[in-house]
């Protein structure tokens, strides 16, 4: 056990990650091409996945820095037991929690075999917490970003029912709203798209964290948790 690790801190990769992704935003900035999707998405939608999309990274941040406190307290819970036993297992971290409930549980079902599982679909449970949210916002942009495709279009269609071919200025005017019509989808999608994978990026990074965190507890406790106290209670 003290040569496996609960993984690196997930925090420095979602750093870089958004590092690399701001880097990116100015430089679309400076060419003009963000001003350019504002001016043209009449619809706003762009700049509502756009918001959503940093809120949603938001609270991406918040579940990486919670689950890189786990990630320290399972470590240091780790340490302790392989070291003084199960008993010793007195942190504040959810592996600890869940060692404290293998204990209770083995003192209370009188020397039975000890089963885990259900504690530890408890475990993942907690430690996956609102990390689902990630998957609702990721869908929610793309989603989003198909509407407006789906309005660009209608956008673009409308003015051709009623167009007279033998007027040039209302020809000209409804060359000029398809145009608008072309733009909104087009920008729309590109931001939906766009928001949608970079989110998916910071939530696996997330996700992945999280499970190796699980893979660290199972580890822990079924080595030195459960086959100890497996192996005591029929001397106690």
């Amino acid at each position: 056990m003290s040569e496996r690790r609960v993984g690196p801190d997930p925090l420095l990769p979602w750093l870089i990650f958004t590092g690399l992704t701001f880097f990116a935003v100015i430089l679309l900035w400076y060419f003009g091409l963000i001003q350019r999707m504002i001016s043209g998405d009449r619809t706003m939608l762009s700049s509502l996945i756009v918001v959503l999309y940093v809120a949603s990274s938001l609270h991406c941040l918040w579940r990486i820095l919670a689950i890189s406190r786990e990630g320290a307290a399972a470590m240091k819970t780790g340490q302790q037991v392989v070291q003084d036993g199960a008993d010793a297992a007195a942190g504040t971290g959810l592996v600890a929690r869940h060692i404290r409930d293998l204990v209770a549980k083995a003192a209370k079902q009188g020397g039975r075999r000890l089963d885990q599982t259900l504690l530890l679909r408890v475990l993942a449970d907690r430690l996956r917490g609102s990390n689902a949210f990630g998957a609702f916002a990721s869908d929610t942009l793309m989603k989003l970003g198909l509407l407006g495709t789906i309005i660009g279009f209608i956008m673009m269609l409308a003015p051709i029912g009623g167009l007279d071919p033998e007027n040039k200025a209302a020809v000209r005017s409804s060359m000029s709203l398809m145009s608008d019509g072309m733009a909104v989808a087009m920008y729309t999608t590109l931001a939906g798209l766009a928001a949608s994978i970079l989110l998916k990026i910071q939530y696996s990074l997330l996700d992945s964290a999280t499970a190796k965190i699980f893979a660290f507890a199972v580890d822990l406790t079924e080595v030195h948790v459960v086959s100890v106290l497996e192996h005591r209670a029929p001397a106690e």
